[in-house]
């Protein structure tokens, strides 16, 4: 059994067990939480779709942690013009581990 969530403007193929790390949500590690944008549930081949989310379906998740994740470098440069810009970034995401489907 699979679903595909919808979270952080992302779309993510899940099943219980799964640990992901998806865009930072304001939930305290350790704690419960239930996503409820399910795009789609497959049950041993039995499969449902939403249009655009199903009505009912949820998923469930622990939060593990919250982090940041590698740096990005950014580098610009027009050769013979004396022109260099340099930029870093690192995004914040938040580890969930699937518990349970509905």
């Amino acid at each position: 059994m699979y679903a595909v969530i919808q979270t952080g403007g992302k779309q993510y193929r899940v099943v219980v067990g799964d640990v992901i790390r998806v865009e930072k949500l304001e939930v305290e590690a350790g704690d419960n939480l239930s996503l409820s944008h399910v795009l789609m549930v497959n049950n041993n081949g039995e499969v449902r779709v939403g249009s655009p989310v199903l009505s009912g379906a949820s998923v469930t998740a622990k939060v593990r942690s919250h982090g940041r994740g590698e740096k990005i470098h950014i580098f610009k440069m027009r050769r013979r013009k004396n022109y260099r810009r340099s930029q870093g970034h690192r995004q914040d995401y938040t580890e969930i581990e699937i518990t349970a489907i509905q």
